[in-house]
């Protein structure tokens, strides 16, 4: 696959492949010297308070940022999101978040190719990943992402080296994605109204899911790209 049409091009991707880098082990440990209240759910709340009506917009980007950063738990934000905001409006921003950083992702792999990637995302998820994602397809995509607990922020990135559009990966991510960050937010607002025996019920069946998908990941994967190719659409 060739990354560059020049050589000229080859040697701005670089650069911008390096202060890319750069800009992400920055936020990295500024993150995690500063911020490690991020994966704290009550002291991300109280954090995101002080802002007012700024707050969602704060939120939104932070949001953004877990699905670049993959340390940054997605859920946790999420069950902050119901807390801070009730289900319907803390979903509306969770999925906002989650698409603009997924959107950011895919662009940036669409634009730096494979090299950039391999930098961003470790090499045992490029190994177990890169080739299903370029094979399974749209439906196959789906499939995957709606199953909490799978590498689906790593996706963004190795989706971006496929021949999909941003409109069609978006779509299958805004889709697939609700259903885990419903449960979550809507968790979040239990949580915030003193309905803790619901909010707990609710948060049990995503960690539930998240841990059969985290520990049955080749198995999904193998299910998806064997039932795909049958798929009429």
């Amino acid at each position: 696959m060739k990354l560059f049409a020049s050589a000229s091009d080859r040697r701005r991707g670089i650069l911008v492949l390096i202060a890319v880098a750069v800009a992400f082990v920055a936020l990295y440990l500024f993150v995690r010297e500063y911020a490690g209240f991020i994966t704290n759910a009550e002291s991300l709340r109280v954090w995101l308070q002080q802002f007012g009506v700024l707050a969602p917009l704060v939120f939104i980007a932070i949001q953004a940022l877990q699905v670049i950063v993959a340390p940054i738990p997605g859920q946790v934000v999420a069950l902050v999101a119901g807390f801070l905001f009730g289900p319907f409006w803390g979903t509306v921003y969770s999925l906002t978040g989650v698409l603009i950083g997924s959107a950011i992702a895919f662009s940036l792999a669409k634009r730096y190719g494979r090299s950039f990637v391999e930098d961003v995302l470790h090499e045992d998820v490029i190994a177990r990943f890169d080739g299903f994602v370029d094979t399974v397809g749209i439906p196959g995509l789906f499939a995957f992402v709606i199953i909490p607990g799978l590498p689906d922020d790593a996706i963004c990135f190795l989706s971006g080296l496929t021949k999909w559009s941003l409109p069609a990966f978006i779509a299958v991510i805004s889709v697939g994605r609700l259903p885990a960050y419903v449960f979550t937010v809507y968790a979040g607002g239990e949580l915030a109204s003193g309905q803790f025996l619901s909010a707990i019920a609710l948060i049990a069946i995503v960690v539930l899911a998240s841990v059969v998908g985290y520990y049955k990941q080749e198995t999904v994967r193998d299910l998806v790209a064997r039932v795909e190719p049958r798929l009429p659409f």
